[in-house]
């Protein structure tokens, strides 16, 4: 499998405006549709008119290229991020902790791997924080270049966390734990983060980090 990273080049634009003024353009545009659809399938937002006395979460556009080991850009992401400074707790926020494997945990299982030759596998969820129920009233203002024009007045009322908000790790958490759970894995007692389930010779831990 080829290794890929994030670069850091002043070539990445910092805001909507130098995207869409970039001389690669189109693959901003087209990386920031990708996100958007992303947002549709999902069903991360609804627009509303704004209530009395409530206000929004800003958002912002952050891009960054991924290139191979050979240093080829090989994809344009874009990333719609909450402004999570602009959160009031109590109102739009409450719990934010998370949980996340001990070094410990992780270091006793791949020994437990070693020993017994089992499989490792390691995932990435796309868009992870996606799938998070937010449990607060939570108004976003529209992304930029993508503001509905029949509706330019209304916010995003938002029914799922996304990347920034200050929650988004623990709603996040709270869904894969219940999720994971139902399919009949068993959280471990002094690690809430590895969970394990048998069936016969069958064995499969997994631990969230």
């Amino acid at each position: 499998m080829e290794e890929e990273c994030y670069t850091i080049d002043s070539d990445e634009p910092v805001n909507y405006q130098s995207a869409i003024s970039d001389p690669e353009s189109d693959k901003w545009l087209e990386a920031m549709n990708t996100e958007m659809q992303s947002m549709h399938d999902n069903q991360v937002w609804n627009l509303v008119n704004l209530p009395t006395n409530c206000k929004t979460v800003g958002n912002k556009w952050v891009f960054k290229k991924k290139i191979d080991v050979d240093g080829n850009v090989h994809t344009f992401k874009a990333r719609l991020v909450a402004k999570r400074y602009s959160q009031t707790h109590g109102i739009d926020y409450d719990e934010t902790f998370s949980p996340v494997a001990m070094i410990k945990s992780i270091r006793i299982l791949f020994a437990i791997a070693a020993y017994y030759d089992y499989e490792i596998w390691q995932m990435d969820v796309k868009t992870a924080f996606l799938n998070g129920y937010l449990l607060e009233d939570v108004y976003m203002d529209q992304p930029e270049g993508f503001v509905d024009p029949k509706h330019p007045n209304k916010v995003c009322k938002l029914k799922r966390s996304i990347y920034g908000l200050k929650q988004a790790s623990r709603t996040w958490n709270i869904r894969f734990d219940e999720k994971i759970t139902s399919f009949g894995f068993i959280k471990n007692e002094d690690d809430s983060c590895v969970y394990k389930k048998a069936s016969g010779s069958i064995v499969i831990i997994l631990v969230l980090i």
